[in-house]
């Protein structure tokens, strides 16, 4: 093999959920083997590759540099077809990025990644997102699960641009062959595994000074970005929950609050700002998630940072809508 430039799907076939989504795309294209790589099978269509993985995804850190270690390929992005798993147990397909930038940086993650940061997110996010709406508006699949993306989550870590595209939430919508289907045409789409184009990768010159949104706050499913990443011309990075945003209140007005807030905010701006180079990083805040003095720290933090933090009329505005 050669320094091509690749993307990689990664499936972990203990997940029926991700295999199906796997085997979909392995029935529908005609891809090659490769062999074993880490003695696991791989395959290979056009500039996409394939890899499997036994059981357990969420602890396989740098797979991105393994994959070129032992290929000399290049990983671009990986993009994880997956499960999601949920209390509420109401089925559903979603899309997030990963990481855990809120986590003390000497704590263990509980499930997988690298405490205090976040891997870049895939600049697919937000395109996919339009997609997975307009690929349901007709199919029977859109009567039983909810469209939703979540907020920034669990590992594993690696370095390039990375994607969770999710059927959930329990035992028994895992293994739903509709869904798998509706996914894996995501998936073959927009990377272009039928021939066509890739949609939803960022280019540094054609699409520089675009607004690249970064959400703070509200919950795990993430309405705020749920909303504007539909929106034409919005691209969307990382998106922190208020869960993902601890603060200590300080002991008097004049010091800055504790927690490992600030901490969070940069991880995800950095990532953000190293999957989207030249783009124009934005924030919106979800006001009713925090108190008073809360709002008032992000706000100074992100005026010292000079990272905008606009509310939805004036993101539309922004952007002309």
């Amino acid at each position: 093999m050669s320094h091509q430039q690749v993307s990689l799907i990664a499936i972990n076939a203990g997940d029926v959920a991700s295999l199906n989504q796997g085997e979909y795309l392995l029935t529908r294209f005609s891809w090659k083997s490769i062999g074993l790589v880490e003695g696991k099978p791989a395959y290979q269509l056009n500039d996409v590759r394939m890899w499997i993985f036994e059981d357990g995804i969420l602890f396989e850190d740098n797979i991105d540099k393994r994959w070129s270690n032992q290929t000399t390929e290049i990983v671009r992005e990986v993009i994880f077809p997956s499960r999601h798993s949920a209390a509420s147990g109401k089925p559903s397909l979603t899309l997030h990025p990963i990481g855990v930038p809120q986590l003390a940086k000497d704590e263990q993650p509980k499930f997988g990644g690298r405490a205090g940061f976040s891997p870049p997110p895939s600049t697919r996010l937000a395109s996919w997102w339009k997609m997975l709406h307009s690929h349901t508006k007709d199919a029977t699949v859109s009567k039983k699960f909810e469209l939703t993306l979540e907020v920034t989550h669990h590992g594993p870590w690696l370095d390039v641009p990375a994607m969770f595209i999710e059927i959930g939430s329990t035992e028994r919508d895992w293994p739903n062959r509709d869904a798998a289907k509706l996914l894996g045409d995501i998936i073959s789409e927009g990377m272009a595994l039928d021939g066509g184009s890739n949609i939803g990768l960022w280019d540094s010159v054609n699409n520089a000074d675009e607004l690249v949104l970064v959400t703070l706050g509200g919950g795990h499913y993430a309405p705020r970005a749920n909303k504007l990443a539909l929106v034409d011309g919005v691209w969307l990075g990382h998106m922190l929950a208020t869960y993902a945003l601890p603060f200590l209140k300080p002991e008097n007005d004049t010091e800055p609050p504790g927690g490992t807030w600030q901490q969070a905010i940069d991880s995800a701006i950095s990532a953000t700002k190293q999957a989207f180079p030249n783009g124009k990083i934005i924030c919106s805040m979800d006001k009713k998630a925090f108190r008073g003095w809360q709002r008032q720290a992000i706000r100074d933090y992100l005026s010292q940072q000079r990272i905008p933090l606009l509310t939805t009329k004036q993101i539309l505005e922004a952007l002309g809508k």
